[in-house]
């Protein structure tokens, strides 16, 4: 018989083992690992199992150690559901820097909330969260998951580095399935990274990675889906929605989106119908009726944000979207397709990665893709694409957030890879129109009209709806090399139907010239100068990417002070090469007046990081020549 005191110490040793986890001190953690983390990624381990073409069980244990603020989103401790996904499981376990336990969260203390902020529209698509606030840094998070889902069309994407500045010390992948499912992968950006793939059968595949330190963003880098390694995973027979699909192809798998996804969910009251088609009237035009359609749904109508695959595949009913007035991106797309459909305009349902930087659908990979939906109406032997979600852009305008990619177009007879407009360079344009006035004192006293067309008009638009203090403090930064900037009447015109934004400004700042004795000096370029402070980097790793080139050209007409005379002005200037083509041309004009015109056009494109000295070299010769001063003597 075991003595108490010999009971009470094992009982001791055995909290103590439960509620310490060495492995997990920080100690523990290689110095290449910490260099540049934000946190460390100590294991991630996923195991997916495909039980039938109706049945997926998704399991996580994720440790991460947190280092700082920034490394608190590594820990990814969150699960979504709805009506076809259920969280079985889900704890978090926190641990000191010593891996000391110091709390543990069961379900009932993650938050649980509407995918939008506690609304009512989508109560079937939720989250649960971590919602915790460290007492101090490093510690690290021990979270587990389990979730079963029926829609296997929708297999998680590998992508055991999904961003910059965090490390990873092990992930695994494990993935069983049935045989006779069509299970599929493709595997992206493997090269640089060492990458075990343990298992590979008909049944199973498995991966592993380890020891990957921190990769640190560098300027303009690609986006991280197109450096760092990620599998991408489906079936040719799976499951969504409450129906099964089978697609080998994107034309099967479009045809099956349309006929069992998509099917009876345009019908419209006929006091709706009745109402669009007056407001359509005689026109014939197609495009024009759309027109028409486009401004009705952004009057009526209010967008609730759900991404694709979160708040579920299937459109809300284009009824229910008329009646209640919102929706998210599908159901305000799929609302607009039904009005088109009662004035006969044919349209499509459209899905793409909607992001600024610009993200293609894997046209390769036939599968589950995208975050966003979009409509498209055939217009000749091109489209014109909707953003329906958009209560202000112009009618066909995509701007920043959905232009230049491949994204899927929906039809009744299949599914079609397209790619949405690109907005050439030399169309992306700011014109400049202006003058400006120094007097004797060096005070500055100026009006400017700037005029903003293709993606720089998606950029700029956002102003127009600025509060009067947002406005100020916009301008103020945009013109921060104007000290003591004094704003006067704002003016901004939304030409939508020309899609260009014109933005007409007075304003005045005191001691612009800077005066010395008998002389002044002032930067000629007072309006758009360039910024040419492109970080130096050594021994940089990635290539860079100008996703997006522009033209700017500039016209000011600028009248010195009476009483003095130039003695000294900036030479016209001439600048081209692989990155664009730089221009200033200053001509002298009777009563102390010059004409400053400057050109500045930047070309897209994709470098290897062998190039990006040179580039860095190009900007700054830029900015040096945008910084040129005159200098005036007194007479």
């Amino acid at each position: 018989m075991k003595s108490p005191y010999y009971s009470f110490i094992f009982l001791l040793f055995s909290l103590f083992s439960n509620a310490q986890k060495p492995e997990y001190s920080v100690l523990t953690i290689a110095d290449s690992l910490k260099e540049n983390a934000n946190a460390v990624v100590r294991l991630d381990q996923n195991d997916i199992s495909i039980l039938s073409q109706r049945s997926m069980v998704a399991k996580t244990h994720r440790v991460v150690t947190v280092f700082n603020e920034s490394g608190f989103d590594v820990t990814d401790a969150y699960e979504f559901y709805n009506k076809s996904t259920s969280v079985k499981n889900i704890e978090v376990i926190i641990y000191d820097g010593t891996g000391k336990e110091i709390k543990k969260i069961k379900r009932k203390d993650f938050r649980d909330q509407s995918v939008v902020g506690g609304g009512t529209l989508f109560s079937d698509s939720r989250y649960l969260f971590l919602d915790y606030t460290p007492v101090s840094y490093p510690f690290t998070v021990e979270f587990n998951s389990e979730v079963q889902t029926s829609a296997t069309a929708f297999i998680p994407r590998w992508i055991p580095l999904h961003g910059f500045n965090y490390s990873i010390e092990k992930s695994v992948l494990n993935v069983t399935y049935p045989a006779d499912l069509g299970f599929k992968k493709k595997e992206y950006q493997f090269e640089n990274f060492n990458i075990k793939k343990t298992v590979d059968t008909n049944t199973q595949l498995s991966y592993t990675i380890a020891n990957i330190p921190a990769q640190k963003r560098e300027d303009k880098s690609p986006s991280y889906s197109t450096l760092f390694p990620k599998v991408l995973m489906g079936l040719e027979r799976f499951h969504l929605e409450g129906v099964d699909g089978n697609g080998t192809n994107w034309n099967d798998f479009g045809k099956w989106y349309y006929d069992k996804i998509l099917a009876g969910t345009t019908d419209l009251p006929e006091e709706t119908k009745t109402k669009i088609k007056a407001l359509v009237g005689n026109e014939k035009d197609p495009i024009k009726k759309a027109k028409i359609v486009y401004d009705f749904v952004q009057k009526k109508s209010r967008y609730v944000s759900i991404q694709v695959g979160i708040g579920g595949w299937k459109p809300m009913l284009a009824s229910d979207v008329d009646r209640l007035g919102y929706g998210d991106c599908k159901a305000l797309t799929n609302y607009t397709k039904a009005l088109l459909q009662a004035v006969d305009v044919p349209s499509y349902n459209t899905v793409l990665y909607g992001d600024p930087s610009k993200t293609n659908i894997e046209a390769d990979f036939v599968s589950m893709q995208g975050n966003h939906m979009i409509l498209s109406i055939p217009n000749g032997d091109h489209y014109t694409w909707l953003e329906c979600t958009s209560q202000d852009d112009p009618f066909g305008y995509q701007g920043t957030f959905t232009d230049d990619r491949d994204v899927l177009v929906i039809k009744p007879e299949g599914g079609e890879i397209v790619r949405t407009k690109i907005y050439e360079d030399n169309g992306n344009t700011q014109k400049d129109k202006g003058v400006y006035t120094i007097d004797e004192n060096g005070n500055f006293s100026g009006t400017l009209s700037i005029i903003s067309e293709g993606s720089q008009y998606s950029i700029k638009s956002r102003v127009e709806h600025l509060q009067p203090t947002e406005k100020e403090k916009h301008y103020k930064e945009y013109w921060d090399n104007i000290n003591n900037l004094k704003l006067g009447k704002i003016n901004i015109t939304n030409d939508k139907e020309n899609i260009r934004l014109i933005e007409d400004i007075q304003l005045s700042a005191s001691n612009y010239g800077a005066i010395s004795g008998n002389k002044m000096m002032f930067v000629l370029n007072s309006f758009n100068q360039t910024d040419g402070s492109v970080k130096r980097i050594r021994n940089r790793k990635n290539p860079f990417e100008i996703q997006r080139g522009y033209l700017d050209t500039d016209e000011i007409e600028i009248n010195l002070p009476s009483g003095f005379n130039i003695e000294f002005i900036p030479s016209n200037y001439e600048l081209k090469g692989k990155f664009g083509e730089y221009r200033t041309e200053i001509i002298k004009k009777e009563n102390n007046k010059l004409i400053y015109k400057r050109s500045m056009f930047l070309n897209k494109g994709k470098y290897s990081n062998k190039e990006y000295d040179e580039y860095r070299l190009f900007m700054e010769q830029v900015s040096r020549n945008d910084n040129a001063k005159i200098i005036l003597t007194k007479i």
